[in-house]
């Protein structure tokens, strides 16, 4: 082991007390939060005829990943204090103090552990969470009834073209093999709703237009419906304008979403909200590493000072005012009143000195 780590021992004790019990919170966390949240959904999900408790299972499926993702970082740093804490209370920090070793070698086996969480984090992320996502986002717009299929698919998507507004039930493939189903149109006319077109299928025609197939009008003024059969519309309709309506940034792993924001800035749309959260996408897993350094509060100082109690509350503190300054800066990154970068890495960079700050004067 590096000279970091005197003792392996200590550093395999430390990390292996800090990850059983980071891990035992988040289990009993999402056992708790996932209950609650089925409260709130769960009668959404039955009032679809046909769903039952296979439903309910699936649906729990696909939100244990996001709340798992979202709290990780809170639940290691109760692992922290907790660790710490116990750490403390059986005098074992006095002790490797008292054998030479400085806070920061102290915390070493709780940092390199926390980074390891960061990258399993991340990879949970990409491969786990983002299609966990973007199915549960496909589902709740189809109002919990029938998902639409493949991997790109869309549901319930609304494009304003003129003064007229396009609405197509599911939405797949991209470019020109892009199809629409359940197809409507509203025609608006000094203001006013003038005819709606609906159709059960359109493609996305070559050298643009939509071929939309079994058409027909009904005219809002005489009350009438009139068949149109096959017709071509809308050549100044581009196919991204739907597929790329509603991007969810969540949804898409990192390539996708860069690959979505090469697409948009093509298109000449606005694209800060969706880099904040490119950035944050890696931000976000390594926020886990500065949880050992703001709870690190609570390890140094004498047990029986009294001030054992207060030390966790300041280290708890200190881990939620990064959970909200770094949601305040995502906030402002989707409003575009940060730049991408500052929203996504300016609050990590910020509580990395202000722990670094605590811990040296913890030490002093």
């Amino acid at each position: 082991m590096p000279s970091f780590f005197p003792s392996r021992t200590i550093a395999l004790y430390m990390g292996k007390m800090f990850v059983v019990r980071s891990f035992a919170v988040l289990a009993l966390l999402l056992l708790i939060l996932q209950m609650l949240d089925l409260l709130s959904e769960s009668d959404k999900i039955l009032a679809v005829k046909g769903n039952g408790q296979h439903e309910i299972m699936t649906y729990v499926g696909l939100r244990l990943p996001q709340l798992a993702q979202r709290f990780l970082p809170f639940c290691v740093l109760l692992g922290t204090l907790i660790t710490l804490v116990t750490l403390n209370q059986n005098s074992e920090v006095v002790s490797m103090k008292a054998a030479g070793l400085s806070a920061h070698q102290v915390l070493a086996p709780l940092i390199v552990a926390s980074l390891a969480i960061a990258t399993m984090s991340f990879f949970f992320n990409e491969r786990i969470v983002t299609r966990s996502s973007a199915t549960l986002d496909r589902w709740q717009n189809a109002n919990y009834g029938k998902i639409p299929s493949g991997d790109e698919a869309q549901a319930n998507v609304w494009v304003r073209a003129g003064n007229d507004l396009i609405h197509a039930e599911d939405v797949t493939g991209r470019g020109t093999n892009a199809v629409l189903t359940g197809v409507e149109i509203y025609s608006r006319k000094n203001g006013e709703l003038a005819e709606i077109l609906r159709a059960p299928r359109g493609t996305a025609v070559r050298g643009g237009g939509w071929a939309l197939t079994s058409a027909n009008i009904f005219d809002v003024t005489s009350g009438t419906i009139r068949e149109l059969g096959p017709i071509t519309i809308g050549k100044n309709i581009r196919p991204d304008q739907f597929t790329l309506s509603n991007v969810d940034g969540a949804g898409l792993s990192l390539l996708q979403l860069k690959s979505t924001i090469d697409e948009l800035e093509a298109a000449g749309r606005p694209v800060a909200s969706l880099q904040s959260i490119l950035w944050h996408k890696i931000s976000g897993p390594l926020s886990t590493v500065l949880m050992p350094l703001l709870g690190a509060v609570a390890a140094f100082g004498l047990a029986r000072s009294g001030a054992l109690f207060v030390r966790a509350v300041i280290g708890m503190g200190l881990g939620f005012a990064y959970f909200v300054a770094d949601n305040f800066g995502l906030a402002m990154g989707n409003l575009g009143a940060y730049p991408p970068l500052l929203a996504a890495w300016g609050p990590f960079f910020l509580f990395l000195l202000i722990g670094e700050a605590v811990l040296i004067r913890t030490e002093e």
